[in-house]
């Protein structure tokens, strides 16, 4: 028996009880709507309340990643659709297929979510198939306050889908696209965003342009914009948007020239880049600082220092900008060999020749001795914050043993080093949730095969770190059949449905 003291005195209840199935349906629901659809649908095996749950559920994502086979994904997805209780208002629904996806699997999705999207607010996209017709799907979906697309033509890998100019969608609030192509306009300017008013959150990754010069991205109720990996979007970006509160940028080898109205109001500012390849980068770079005037938090990687520290007799330019910086934020990555660290060594040398000859001769003889230059180039850290001396500076790494963190942190007044994960990521906080990629191992134990005996080696390849949570989370009454093997799915979902 166990105890809990309240106000009024102790009260007893059975230690065995199972208080998660007496909660009310719509808190199960959204508990339900965290786990993956193959284990929502295994919680059928709890108890008869737990029968028909998970074909309540107002969410539906569908992820091909954690399935073993195409073939088993498409029956899985099929019977689901089957299945589903129809009288269920469905609120979100992620469809992730990042190959060719079955056109009629394809078809019959498409269609089942325009029949059900009276209610839909989130939607979520990843296939390569008929475009038209993931578009129509799209178009329908008028209460729609969020939607991530990634389209491919069929059979297509590298090919931009055009992003259509028609697409009207009055209460979104949240974009985020990948691999599309904005065509410009007759005066060689592309604004492909001036119909949603009142988008409040924007990504665009692996984007690019055709007929255009500029990317306009005009909206005033804009307040986050990630831009990740362009580097085709061979255009200028306008940025017309009083709202715009964060930017997060990643770059390759290129950079973007920014201009326009929108970046006063920016408050903080992410950039991230491998190696830009050409010195030019480091004049657009230094502009970006004069333009983005007012931000309060900064963080950049090292590699983007090192390419600001290109720029002539910058250490000794008095900025007029970052009167109000508070955090400046450092991720150390390490220079590879290339066109950036010859760069970095040229302009070296042409400092050490200022000097005397002598420097000259000793730096060269370093260089072939495989010397680096320092991660942090001495002096541009104190550039930043020249203007606001207190703010805090933070440094990062995932590669410690790489650096001579000793050595930072004696050459930077005030500074903290951490030693932990990047905080960047391939898709900024600002997208929307999308579903983990799991190994196939770890949702295999229902999938594999009409048989039991198919299931039990995914179980034992099943991580034990996916196996910890589950188990925790789970009632007592539903631990047992868990440690004797997952519910097979052909089992749960065995009822007869119309798709045959």
């Amino acid at each position: 028996m166990a105890w809990i003291r309240t106000s009024m005195g102790r009260i007893r209840f059975d230690g065995n009880e199972d208080r998660l199935s007496n909660l009310p349906e719509c808190i199960i629901l959204h508990i339900l709507s965290f786990l993956t659809i193959q284990h929502a649908v295994q919680t059928c095996v709890l108890s008869t309340r737990w029968k028909h749950l998970w074909k309540r559920m107002p969410t539906l994502n569908l992820n091909s990643h954690e399935f073993m086979t195409l073939k088993i994904f498409s029956v899985f997805v099929s019977k689901i659709l089957s299945l589903r209780d129809t009288s269920t208002a469905l609120h979100a629904v992620n469809l992730i297929r990042g190959r060719t996806i079955e056109p009629r699997l394809l078809k019959r999705f498409l269609n089942y979510v325009i029949s059900h999207n009276t209610h839909l607010q989130q939607l979520g996209i990843s296939v390569c198939g008929d475009i038209g017709l993931v578009f129509n799907c799209v178009s329908s979906c008028r209460a729609l306050t969020s939607l991530t697309l990634s389209v491919r033509p069929k059979w297509s890998d590298s090919t931009a889908t055009l992003f259509p100019k028609s697409l009207n969608l009055p209460l979104l609030t949240s974009l985020d696209l990948t691999n599309f192509a904005f065509c410009g306009d007759e005066n060689g300017c592309a604004e492909p965003f001036l119909a949603f008013t009142k988008l409040n959150s924007l990504v665009i990754f692996d984007c690019k342009v055709r007929d255009a010069q500029i990317l306009s991205i005009s909206n005033n109720t804009l307040v986050n914009l990630a831009m990740h990996y362009n580097s085709s979007l061979h255009a200028k970006i306008k940025l017309n948007a009083p709202s715009l509160c964060t930017f997060n940028y990643t770059g390759s080898y290129h950079i973007h020239e920014i201009c326009g109205s929108g970046l006063s109001s920016v408050k903080k500012l992410n950039i991230k880049s491998a190696h830009f390849s050409a010195s030019k980068y480091a004049l657009v770079l230094f502009s970006w600082l004069i333009n983005f005037a007012n931000i309060e938090s900064l963080t950049v990687t090292s590699t983007v220092l090192q390419i600001l520290s290109l720029v002539p007799d910058v250490l000794k330019v008095k900025l007029r900008c970052f009167h109000n910086l508070k955090s400046l934020k450092v991720e150390l990555i390490q220079i590879r060999a290339g066109s950036l660290l010859l760069l970095i060594q040229e302009a070296m040398i042409e400092k050490a020749a200022a000097k005397s000859p002598k420097e000259v001769v000793k730096l060269r003889k370093a260089f072939e001795t495989s010397f680096e230059p320092p991660a942090i180039p001495d002096g541009i850290v104190d550039f930043l914050r020249q203007n606001s001396p207190s703010a805090e500076v933070n440094i990062s790494t995932e590669d410690p043993c790489s650096f001579n963190l000793k050595q930072i942190e004696e050459s930077i007044k005030g500074v903290n080093i951490n030693n932990y994960r990047s905080r960047f990521s391939m898709r900024s906080s600002a997208r929307l949730p999308r579903l983990s990629v799991r190994s196939s191992s770890s949702v295999a134990p229902g999938l594999a095969a009409k048989s039991a005996s198919a299931a039990e080696p995914a179980s034992d390849a099943a991580p034990a770190s996916a196996a910890e949570p589950a188990s925790d989370a789970a009632p007592a009454s539903a631990a047992e059949p868990a440690t004797a093997g997952s519910p097979n799915l052909h089992m749960c979902l065995g009822e007869k449905d119309d798709d045959k």
